[in-house]
C-alpha cells in the first residue's frame, strides 16, 4: 500500500470510531486525494479547532474556495457540528476527516464526482 492509503485507512479509521460514520471509501479517497500534500506535513494534516484562525483558514478556503459556500453564520455552525461529531476534547483532528464531515454536512459530495 501507499502512503495516502495508508493514510486514507487511518482517516476512515478516525470516522468509524471516534465520529460514530460509517466513511463512503469512494468520497473520502477523493477528499483526501483534492487536499494535496497537506495530508503528508505533520503540521498541515491535522486542524487544531480550538485556534481561531486555524478555523477561519478551514472557513475560507475549504468551504469557501473549494466547496464553494457562501460566506455566512451556516459555515461556522458547520464547522462546529463536524468539531462536536469529531469530538471536541480529540486533541488530533485530521484535516481530511474534518473536511470529509464538512463536505457531508453540507451536501456537497457533488464537488467530488
Amino acid at each position: 500500500m501507499s502512503k495516502r492509503d495508508d493514510l486514507i485507512a487511518l482517516y476512515a479509521d478516525d470516522l468509524t470510531k471516534k465520529c460514530g460514520v460509517t466513511p463512503d471509501m469512494d468520497l473520502l479517497t477523493k477528499v483526501v486525494i483534492g487536499l494535496g500534500p497537506t495530508i503528508y506535513n505533520a503540521d498541515s494534516a491535522t486542524v487544531a479547532s480550538s485556534d481561531a484562525a486555524e478555523v477561519e483558514r478551514v472557513k475560507t478556503n475549504f468551504l469557501i474556495k473549494k466547496l464553494g459556500l457562501e460566506d455566512g453564520p451556516a459555515l461556522m455552525d458547520g464547522i462546529a457540528a463536524a468539531v462536536e461529531t469529531y469530538g471536541k476534547s480529540e486533541t488530533r483532528k485530521y484535516r481530511a476527516v474534518l473536511c470529509y464531515l464538512l463536505v457531508k454536512h453540507f451536501g456537497k459530495e457533488a464537488v467530488y464526482s
